[in-house]
């Protein structure tokens, strides 16, 4: 029963490394010593910031269209971020400038946190509660908690990709794959902790209860 509850908390983290294949494609271009490839009879430069970002624009496009032809549907949080890559992407190799680039986790960041703490105030369930109150009971207080969580884990997320990013710019698209998706892994591997807490407690409480009725 407790492995049952779980199961559609493990789908949404799955679906959220999905969300980090971009990045790592991104980043092993990245990684890449500049050179010049022939494609179609065209002589074509990869390797590098620049190319990165066109494989990481091309990549975006291409997980979520294949996730939007399965699920028929995307969510608000993944068009979000298929739009910053595409606009941050864009610009960064329209101008020929890596800063574009290196503000969008910070502001994808902080617009998640917005929107998290927006249901605070708007709406009568928190923004966690909805995304997985069909999956997992919890007690009102809980979820509020949770939801505010993750606040703080967007707003220290982009804050952090900010700072490594102006600050150690030789490592900056180490972090922002790596550092990011550790961060990540923490912070689920704490919810996973948490909720598991929650869902015991819940459990143990149900039993006395349908012992009365019996």
């Amino acid at each position: 029963m407790l492995l049952c509850r779980h199961i559609p908390y493990l789908a949404a983290t799955v679906k959220q490394f999905i969300d980090f294949i971009p990045l790592i494609l991104f980043f092993i271009v990245y990684k890449i010593d500049p050179r010049t490839i022939e494609l179609a009879g065209h002589s074509l430069p990869f390797g590098g910031i620049f190319s990165a970002t066109a494989v990481l624009i091309l990549s975006s496009v291409l997980v979520y269209g294949g996730m939007l032809l399965v699920q028929r549907r995307l969510d608000k949080g993944q068009w979000l971020t298929l739009v910053a890559c595409l606009a941050f992407g864009s610009l960064t190799l329209l101008f020929h400038n890596e800063t574009f680039l290196k503000w969008k986790a910070p502001v994808v960041s902080w617009l998640f946190a917005l929107g998290f703490a927006a249901t605070h105030f708007i709406g009568d369930k928190p923004l966690i509660q909805r995304m997985m109150g069909h999956a997992i009971q919890l007690p009102q207080p809980v979820w509020v908690r949770l939801n505010i969580a993750w606040i703080v884990f967007f707003l220290v997320s982009g804050a952090a990709n900010l700072f490594v990013a102006f600050t150690f710019e030789s490592i900056w698209v180490d972090f922002k794959v790596f550092g990011s998706l550790g961060m990540t892994l923490l912070f689920l591997i704490g919810q996973g902790i948490f909720l598991a807490r929650h869902i015991h407690d819940g459990d143990a409480e149900a039993v006395p209860t349908a012992n009365k009725k019996d």
